[in-house]
């Protein structure tokens, strides 16, 4: 029993518990009748869509600006860089990597000024990030209107003045990486073209962090004072820090609206760093400390939660609709708890 409890501990209390749920949730569903094969495609198909995002918390949490809740900055940087390719009317390959290459100088310029913002608010990043987000949530709501997009496929038919709350990636680079190199093995579909770009990113990232500016940045945010005595530039690093992971979240919200098949504007980016905060936290990362592994476990076990628990309640409770009420529930109280856990109690 010693032994069992003390990998248990090694493995994080946490994210004992958070596995054990998740498995439950699949035990159910098998027993259910549940097309198991249908859950792991949707399963992997989320990780694809959200693992960006998740990776994003990485810079930010070894530079030392904590949890990136301003992510939103970065989302909607993505978002614009996509509609323009959009109204460029390039389609394919041509039209995703003009919005990724789009992204990168959008979330750059970007994160630069929002560095320099979290440098002037130290110790209350994260409250002032969540803020910053939702502010510019609002103001690009007015910037919806107002941009001088003309292709007829994303402004209002009726007026035609402002961009649709919904626009459609149909004929222009739907699911281009989704669909790019799939494989089914036992009737699960692996997109494994999205997942080696996922796995390029995180494995970049992994040399980043072992490269000399890396260890700058990881000094900078562990031991500020310590850093600034041994010649580095602290502040610098928060910012570089913050940039990267505002041009991660532009480059994610690409990745999820090809594989969602839409752009989403208005109110709809609100919440989404709630995700990928909770992600990486159930996976083992705490506001000072966070490995790549802890982005990868973490946003699995979410997004396989968040996947298996709306048609497991929907089957046990058929009437009433109940599943999207679950979902909300589920993914909030998910949130909720690894929140709790930010402390790095694992």
């Amino acid at each position: 029993m010693t032994e069992v409890k003390k990998r248990i501990q090694d493995y994080g209390v946490s994210r004992f518990i958070v596995t054990c749920f998740a498995i439950l949730l699949l035990v159910i569903a098998f027993l259910q009748g549940q097309d198991m094969t249908i859950l792991f495609s949707d399963i992997l198909n989320r990780f694809g869509m959200y693992a960006f995002f998740s990776l994003a918390m990485v810079p930010s949490i070894i530079s030392g600006t904590l949890l990136n809740f301003g992510i939103t900055l970065g989302i909607l940087a993505g978002v614009l860089a996509g509609l323009i390719s959009l109204e460029l009317q390039l389609t394919g390959f041509a039209g995703i990597l003009c919005a990724l290459a789009l992204a990168v100088p959008f979330g750059a310029i970007v994160g630069f000024g929002y560095g320099q913002l979290l440098n002037r608010v130290k110790g209350s990043e994260m409250v002032v990030a969540t803020y910053v987000g939702y502010a510019a949530v609002y103001i690009m709501c007015i910037g919806w209107m107002v941009l001088p997009f003309k292709n007829p496929s994303m402004i209002w038919a009726i007026g035609g003045e402002g961009l649709r709350t919904t626009i459609t990636l149909d004929g222009y680079y739907d699911a281009i990486f989704s669909n790019m190199l799939n494989i089914t093995i036992g009737g699960v579909t692996i997109q494994v073209g999205l997942l080696l770009i996922i796995a390029a990113a995180c494995f970049l990232m992994y040399l980043f962090t072992r490269s000399k500016m890396g260890i700058a940045m990881r000094a900078a945010g562990a031991n500020p004072i310590y850093a600034s005595a041994v010649g580095v530039n602290v502040n610098k690093q928060r910012i570089i820090g913050t940039m990267i992971s505002t041009v991660l979240g532009a480059l994610g919200i690409i990745i999820y609206a090809q594989a969602f098949g839409f752009y989403q504007l208005y109110t709809a980016p609100m919440n989404m760093s709630m995700y990928p905060v909770a992600a990486v936290l159930i996976g083992g990362a705490s506001t000072r400390k966070i490995k790549i592994s802890h982005v990868i476990l973490g946003t699995l076990l979410y997004q396989t939660i968040i996947a298996v628990s709306v048609p497991v309640v929907s089957m046990l409770a058929p009437e009433g609709g109940l599943g999207d009420v679950v979902r909300i529930i589920v993914s909030n109280g998910i949130i909720l708890y690894a929140l709790a856990q930010a402390g790095g109690n694992k």
